[in-house]
């Protein structure tokens, strides 16, 4: 079955002529026929330079480009190992994710040389992919043949490795089989209503899972197109996706993303009615915010996926009743996923019981790169456990509570801060939330919530304590509110929940 192993070959052969991915930076545009050239030429160059097969890693220092997706297609083809790595760290943490995945070459772009040769060590050499006129693709020659039979490595291999966010710590490497992102994108494809006609915009960071693969390697195996943008600017992306030159039918953001394209100013909700699915991943999406865009006409649909499992759940796309009626829940386990919700001793829990989801099927990671302990821990009989916690309601629908480790208990009471942070984001004058649990003297731990005011608006913390007494048991109430010009983010949007417990006990010690 070519399309397992190769799917832009494939498309190549069937569909050379047809838009595969387009440089929204620069108009550059690749066909099929022409996006197949070029990444043979680029695997022909790694294998002349590293052997056939090595398994040896290639990194990336750069912003979105089409550069980086020939780069990893070759590597695939050459029998390299991928490492897109995430240039927003800081250059000690590059130092560390390059001694864990140790490459042998490391491509940047011209705006990141200086920290790539900062942070690379004897073995491996840097190139700049805008030193040469073409870039990636002309690193070798028009004669240039493809690499020699025998170069990829088993389906079932790892081909990427993906850094985790590090939203509590260190990043871990997870190992990306072919295989594995074959599935992940596949369960995108079946459940979002992507076919050859589809067209994505992806300015997600393509050192995640939710760039590199639910929006680029995903309309790639369904023969659609994808159009690359350098990253996330709420006024340009919502002229994008409004433009009918452009044809775009389906985007991926956090909920973050959304909420600024809502607030920032000139948004009308026509913008966004012509896409035929917006997908929502990578943190919870607030109810209030689903039932905003859906009664508005825009189909939304949440949806679960994660560097260690690929794409997981999703909403029935095409009814906006059960939309509306399940607002909040990440929808329905996808065709090759099986699911469920466990007790702390690994027993099946019933519908409506929170525990831990875990997955199995063969979109699931085999595991972490260098990492033998984290991954034994994070395996139960073939079961992958996420540490997220999350119930499953009598109709099979499942819905995300939050990470296990941001829960805190207070007087007793299991929080979840996710459900504080939905509520207080029905506030029209906040832009964002993030809650943690603190020490307290009495209850143990209370909740201290972290908000961004949304642009021109005054808000003062007693709007959101009144805001919450009136929507949540007193003991899920935070204690404190600090409004702030600054909630710390990974490049994929997540809160670093781990920082802002830093701060907060600074600020506590302090008083």
């Amino acid at each position: 079955m070519p399309i397992l192993i190769d799917p832009v070959a494939t498309h190549a052969r069937t569909k050379p002529a047809a838009l595969a991915v387009g440089d929204l930076e620069n108009g550059r545009r690749w066909s099929y026929r022409e996006l197949d050239i070029a990444i043979d030429h680029a695997a022909a160059w790694l294998v002349e330079r590293l052997g056939p097969a090595t398994g040896r890693r290639v990194a990336t220092l750069c912003q979105n480009s089409p550069e980086m997706l020939i780069l990893q297609l070759a590597c695939t083809r050459a029998g390299a190992i991928f490492a897109p790595l995430n240039w927003r760290l800081a250059e000690p943490e590059l130092r560390g994710l390059c001694a864990d995945c140790e490459p042998s070459l490391l491509f940047c772009d011209g705006r990141f040389a200086d920290v790539a040769r900062a942070v690379s060590d004897a073995l491996c050499t840097v190139f700049d992919l805008d030193a040469a006129p073409g870039r990636l693709v002309s690193i070798v020659g028009e004669s240039a043949s493809g690499p020699p039979h025998g170069a990829r490595r088993p389906f079932d291999s790892c081909a990427t490795l993906l850094y985790t966010s590090g939203t509590s710590g260190r990043p871990k490497g997870v190992i990306v089989t072919e295989e594995m992102a074959f599935w992940g994108c596949t369960n995108f494809i079946l459940g979002n209503d992507v076919s050859f006609r589809s067209v994505f915009l992806c300015d997600m960071p393509m050192f995640h899972t939710a760039g590199l693969y639910a929006a680029v390697r995903t309309p790639l195996i369904a023969g659609g197109t994808v159009l690359i943008s350098s990253g996330f600017d709420a006024i340009r992306t919502r002229q994008r996706l409004a433009d009918p030159a452009l044809g775009v039918t389906h985007y991926f953001s956090v909920p973050q993303m959304a909420q600024m394209m809502w607030q920032a100013p000139g948004f009308d909700p026509v913008m966004l009615r012509g896409l035929t699915v917006y997908a929502m991943g990578g943190a919870p999406n607030p109810a209030a915010q689903i039932e905003r865009f859906v009664r508005a006409g825009i189909r939304m649909s949440d949806g679960f996926g994660m560097s260690e499992t690929g794409s997981n759940f999703g909403m029935p796309v095409a009814d906006f009743d059960v939309i509306l009626a399940k607002a909040g829940s990440c929808g329905l386990p996808y065709l090759a996923v099986q699911a469920r919700i466990v007790d702390e001793a690994g027993s099946d829990l019933p519908p409506g019981e929170a525990g831990e989801l875990w997955l199995r099927g063969p979109s699931i990671t085999s595991g972490y790169w260098n990492r033998p302990e984290k991954t034994a821990k994070a395996f139960k009989d073939g079961w992958f456990r996420t540490g997220d916690a999350a119930y499953r309601d009598v109709d099979g629908f499942y819905f995300l509570i939050d990470r296990k480790k941001d829960m805190y208990i207070s007087g007793g009471e299991n929080v979840y801060p996710a459900e504080v942070e939905a509520v207080v984001l029905e506030l029209d004058s906040v832009a964002e939330v993030a809650v943690i649990g603190v020490p307290d003297a009495r209850w143990g731990e209370v909740g201290r919530a972290y908000v961004l005011a949304r642009a021109g608006i005054a808000l003062e913390s007693d709007t959101v304590i009144a805001h919450c007494r009136a929507r949540l048991a007193k003991y899920k109430i935070p204690a404190s509110v600090v409004i702030t010009d600054d909630i710390p983010r990974t490049a994929s949007g997540k809160v670093q929940k781990h920082l802002l417990k830093a701060r907060a006990l600074d600020e506590l010690e302090k008083r």
